[in-house]
Order: C-alpha cells, then structure tokens, then sequence
C-alpha cells in the first residue's frame, strides 16, 4: 500500500493502519495495490480512517461482493465503521453499530471544516467523560437532531485543548447556521445556507488564522 496527501508522513507502517486491516478482513480474488491519500490531519475527530475503511468494503463490494457477515467484520475494526460503508446519513444505536437511517434534509448543505493542526487521541477525552446518560436523541430529522442535541464532548475537548474554542468562536463569528466540534476534536464544523457564505467564512478565517488547517465541501 502507497500513502500519499499532506499528512502522509504520519503513517509509517503502511501494514499498521485501517485501511489495510480493512483489505485483510475482507476475501478478494487477487491482491490489490491501494493508494491512500491522507489529507485529512490524524486524530482530527472525523472518522477519517473509518471512513477509508468504510470505502474499501464499498470497492470490494463492487469488485467482488461482501460476505454475509460483513457488518460483523466491520464493526471489529471500529463501532463507526459499519456506518462509513453504508455511507447514508443514519443514527448508530447499541455501541453505533445498529444502524438505523434518518431523513437526510441536511444533503447538499455547505460545510466548513476548521482544524487548529492539534492531535486530540480519542481516549483521554472519553476518560474525562462524566459517564451520565443524556438520554435519547431529539428529532426526527438530521436537521432536527443536529439542532436539537449537542456534542458531549465537547466541554472536555476544550477544557484539555483550549484552541478549539478558539476556532469555534471564529466560526460562530461568520453567522454560520451551526457550528459545533466534531467528534472527539479538534476538527470543527460550520454548516452555511449558501455556498458562497460557507467561501467568504473560509477566507476570512483564513485571513486570521493562516497556520490552521481547514477544508470546504457539502455534506451527503
């Protein structure tokens, strides 16, 4: 397997990663040469790696189908995972691995994705969660939920890395439908109604913030 992207360099074993645990977990007729571009920072609290797991059960499964077990196989290598193949907007019950689709009416949407270039493992903000149930999610719609509920994590995130408030602050300054962190941290996000507000919010944090990393899409 050959990396390549921005963020390449933090893979040093091209065996000791998701993706080819992925490919290791799945039966394929002959060998594949993959090629993973990591433009995504590590530990940025994305699902990058689930994601790129998610998308090599997908070219199996075109190539040469999953087994009848692949959610099985999926949700060993991590409890996002099953979702990342599904690739559909959905609520993640049990561990997440119990998939169950939402309306999507957040689809198309402009997103910004705003990093200040810090590595947030997953374990030390999980071990300073106050382990309370906040009970089920509110909404009947992505959009609801997204509305309705907020990110437990999120305090704990900030109160361990203090620039991810920072960047939450810039983003909540570009009058941004919503912003919130993503994941564990440190990425965050801003959700826009047009695409050129979601570019001007980008330049102008830009402009403030040159060494932060950040990147423009749409959510699916």
């Amino acid at each position: 397997m050959h990396t390549a992207g921005e963020f390449a360099g933090v893979l040093d074993d091209p065996f000791d990663n998701i993706v080819a645990k992925a490919l290791s977990a799945l039966p394929r007729s002959q060998g594949w040469a993959v090629t993973l571009e990591k433009n995504l920072p590590v530990a940025a609290g994305l699902g990058g790696g689930s994601a790129d797991a998610g998308a090599i059960f997908r070219l199996v499964e075109r190539e040469c189908g999953l087994p009848a077990d692949w959610h099985d196989r999926a949700s060993a290598l991590g409890a996002d995972v099953p979702a990342c193949v599904r690739s559909e907007a959905c609520i993640g019950r049990g561990t997440g691995t119990e998939l169950v689709p939402v309306i999507n009416d957040l689809a198309g949407t402009p997103v910004l994705l705003i990093n200040p270039r810090i590595a947030v493992p997953t374990g030390p903000i999980f071990a300073h969660w106050h382990g309370r149930d906040g009970g089920p999610l509110m909404g009947e719609t992505a959009r609801e939920i997204a509305d309705c509920n907020c990110n437990d994590l999120q305090d704990i995130a900030i109160a361990q890395h203090p620039p991810i408030a920072d960047v939450l602050n810039d983003l909540a300054d570009t009058a941004p439908l919503l912003c919130r962190m993503s994941g564990s941290g440190a990425t965050c996000f801003a959700l826009y109604g047009t695409i050129a507000q979601r570019d001007a919010a980008a330049q102008a944090i830009a402009r403030r913030r040159p060494d932060w990393w950040q990147m423009t899409g749409a959510l699916r």
